[in-house]
């Protein structure tokens, strides 16, 4: 199996610098492993297969570094990418870790705080352009609020709007090559986190100036803990020409977000995740935002990072192969699946055409469609079976 699922660069599998640089601090415990620097994620990713990687700015340099110190990390980490050929994919800022960001970014209520975080999305997307970053992610962990008494959420959502509507322009204006990603969550660390769902951020991008320059990057983790079904909302992302980006996780149903390793959750949802982006085309980064658990050393971070991209390759075999079986399309066809693709109203009919329509009800009624039978080719082919 080792030498049959060995990641290339045409899979163009990514990474999260603070994925595999994450401490393992938790709420009730503090680091367990010590500080990675970005420029040995990236050549440790690079070695294992990964194609390229995703940045916070906080995760090359400090928030506070001196104008010296934060040169040389960034050149440390410019240094990395050249020797390894390993490519930024996306970039992003830290609008949560800091102090200052506890009521949000672009809505807290102090207007100071607002300002001073598009100025640190500005500086960032620089270096991002520079990096040859095409999308920049904005994950809104402390948008939200705990008290219905503390934020007026329509004028929160204007200032969100605001917040991006000014971005666009910044990006239009210095001429990059980049398109906006929103990442919804429901919730954590605030207790309800604006733009939950990807429904709710493809409703928002709606409302903006330049909403063909933003899209969604929704995350496996995320959307479960809201109880939804993740492949069913990248295939609405997909359907709006919306999906920028995705981050793959696992992630056991509506609880804590876990940032499990890819396919270690909700393995049959993993399945159906890797089908629906194969049959919609997706051609962006296949990016990982998982964390290696706290009981890990550093060997067992790369053994987990090495995990995702090797889970992934399985599931894309096994998804494969099961579009292939002969016996997955004629129970496809008994299933009248096919159907669905085409329209309800032939060429050049309107209601009229189908206003007076008869059907015997009793018999359509009485007839199995035949999907218990589909799904349980779909889980043998998950178990290995076929």
């Amino acid at each position: 199996m080792a030498d049959k699922y060995v990641p290339t660069r045409e899979d163009r599998f990514s990474f999260g610098i603070w994925t595999v640089g994450w401490q393992g601090t938790d709420v009730f415990g503090g680091p367990v492993r010590p500080p990675m620097a970005a420029d040995r994620a990236v050549r440790k990713l690079a070695e294992l297969g990964a194609y390229g990687v995703n940045f916070h700015d906080n995760d090359v340099f400090d928030f506070d570094d001196a104008a010296t110190e934060r040169d040389a990390k960034i050149t440390a980490f410019k240094k990395a990418l050249e020797e390894t050929g390993t490519v930024v994919t996306t970039a992003t800022t830290n609008l949560f870790g800091h102090p200052m960001f506890k009521d949000g970014a672009f809505t807290a209520n102090e207007r100071e705080v607002r300002r001073f975080a598009l100025a640190k999305v500005m500086r960032n997307l620089d270096l991002a352009a520079e990096l040859g970053a095409r999308t920049y992610v904005f994950w809104g962990g402390r948008e939200g609020a705990e008290s219905g008494a503390a934020k007026d959420v329509r004028a929160a959502l204007d200032r969100y709007a605001e917040g991006l509507n000014t971005l666009s322009q910044y990006v239009l204006d210095q001429g990059y090559q980049i398109r906006f990603a929103v990442e919804p969550k429901p919730n954590e660390p605030r207790g309800d986190i604006l733009l939950p769902t990807v429904g709710h951020a493809l409703a928002f991008i709606n409302s903006l100036e330049h909403p063909e320059m933003v899209g969604v990057n929704p995350e496996v983790g995320h959307e479960e803990m809201a109880g939804v079904n993740y492949a069913h909302g990248i295939a609405q992302a997909l359907w709006h020409g919306k999906l920028f980006h995705i981050d793959l996780n696992g992630q056991h149903g509506p609880r804590y977000d876990q940032d499990l390793r890819f396919g270690a959750g909700n393995a049959r949802g993993a399945f159906w995740v890797v089908d629906t982006l194969l049959a919609g085309g997706y051609d962006g980064p296949v990016h990982f935002d998982f964390k290696p658990p706290r009981t890990e050393d550093d060997d067992g971070v790369w053994e987990s990072a090495k995990a995702c991209m090797t889970n992934y390759l399985i599931l894309r075999d096994k998804v494969r192969a099961f579009r292939a079986d002969p016996e997955v399309v004629a129970a496809l066809a008994a299933s009248r699946a096919g159907e669905l693709a085409q329209p309800t109203l032939a060429s050049g009919e309107t209601w009229r055409d189908v206003r007076e329509t008869t059907v015997d009800a009793d018999a359509l009624g009485a007839r199995g469609l035949g999907y218990e039978r589909l799904d349980q080719l779909a889980l043998e082919h998950l178990y290995g079976t076929r």
